[in-house]
């Protein structure tokens, strides 16, 4: 199914989306994009429905052909602090903050928002599945954090954060068990050392 260039056709669209909400390590990341009228890409789709190649491929593409995009992360200490959601919701609205032109509709992927500077917004359930801008900001949004979680790979190799980007696959929890926990581990995510 083609996704939808366009929600309405009288507002400038932001499409915002987010990553790394359920890992147990590593930033949550959001990415927000204004599609140019003449993007043309029909492979551009949810980043969990493409492979590694083909997002790496589309990443460029994608800054390359929109009007504008921004990404944002936040750090586990602010997780910590304000709890995964409310995370998310503020990583959208800095990544909102650091576009060069003004939105004048929101689309969220998802079914929570908080609003932001007196601009209207719409949540869509799997927006990144139907919403051309949306899927945009997903891919954008997952390629900077695998590539971050990659070089966090670097300093910890022994979470595997190369492959599982720190969700909690089976090697991630027994380095939990044999290490402890770093400064990238959200301390108020269950981590299991038992």
């Amino acid at each position: 199914m083609e996704l939808l260039k366009k929600w309405s056709n009288f507002y400038i669209e932001a499409g915002c989306d987010e990553v790394g909400r359920g890992c147990l390590s590593g930033p949550v990341v959001a990415a927000a994009v204004i599609l140019d009228e003449s993007f043309e890409q029909r492979l551009v789709n949810d980043s969990k429905k493409l492979n590694f190649k083909t997002r790496t491929a589309l990443d460029l593409y994608i800054k390359e052909n929109v009007k504008s995009y921004a990404i944002a992360e936040l750090p586990s200490e602010f997780i910590d602090e304000h709890n995964i959601l409310n995370a998310s919701i503020h990583a959208m609205h800095q990544a909102l903050d650091n576009l060069t032109v003004r939105p004048e509709l929101i689309l969220v992927d998802g079914n929570r928002f908080h609003p932001y500077n007196f601009i209207p917004h719409q949540c869509i359930i799997k927006g990144d599945s139907k919403i051309l801008s949306i899927a945009a900001a997903s891919i954008l949004a997952k390629n900077y954090r695998d590539q971050l979680m990659i070089q966090l790979h670097e300093e910890h190799p022994e979470y595997g954060w190369n492959t599982n980007y720190g969700y909690a696959t089976k090697k991630h929890q027994e380095a939990l068990i044999k290490h402890g926990s770093t400064k990238y581990h959200r301390q108020s995510f269950r981590l299991k050392y038992d």
